[in-house]
């Protein structure tokens, strides 16, 4: 009798427990396969260009988008979502949207880095209303290459084609959102 009361408390406790966790989980946003996503595109693009290593070293934080759906036939969009770090600390997640106008046909996949060089333009990021206009450039990651970038405004920005196939010569923006955990 006092087995079966027992083993009844210890379900019960594991059971509560389960729901305590996930909740908990669920409250700061933590979501598992979107973290190995950012760490397996990270990986990636610290193979294709080793030099992305000196970065993550000296940079105040990173917003890393490890898939980023592209497509476009005149009007153009773009999203996906990924984390935002402040040091090696995940520190929330950002969605990051993005819309174009002019010749472009196609889509494609990829990946999106973004460095903060200071404490300032990590807030920027972080205020949840930061934009990139259709000035903001990139420095596409491609195999063996140098992948050196200027900061511009406090961020330096690395992209990686993950597939697809894109005819482009328009203007756009993206803009992102912030919620941190």
């Amino acid at each position: 009798m006092k087995t079966s009361q027992s083993l009844k408390i210890s379900i019960f406790t594991f059971i509560l427990t389960l729901i305590i966790s996930s909740t908990t989980y669920a409250q700061v946003g933590w979501n598992p396969e979107l973290e190995k996503e950012c760490t397996e595109a990270i990986a990636e693009m610290k193979k294709e260009a080793p030099k992305l290593k000196t970065y993550f070293a000296e940079a105040y934080g990173y917003a890393i988008f490890p898939k980023i759906t592209k497509a476009g036939l005149g009007i153009g969009g773009a999203g996906g979502k990924g984390l935002v770090y402040r040091g090696n600390t995940a520190t929330g997640e950002s969605k990051l949207g993005q819309a174009s106008i002019g010749l472009q046909a196609g889509g494609q996949q990829f990946s999106e880095l973004i460095f903060f060089e200071d404490k300032a333009a990590y807030d920027r990021f972080t205020g949840g209303k930061f934009k990139f206009g259709a000035q903001a450039s990139a420095v596409a990651i491609t195999e063996g290459g140098a992948a050196v970038a200027p900061y511009q405004d406090g961020v330096a920005i690395f992209t990686h084609v993950k597939g697809g196939l894109m005819y482009e010569a328009s203007v756009g923006g993206q803009k992102f959102t912030f919620e941190p955990h």
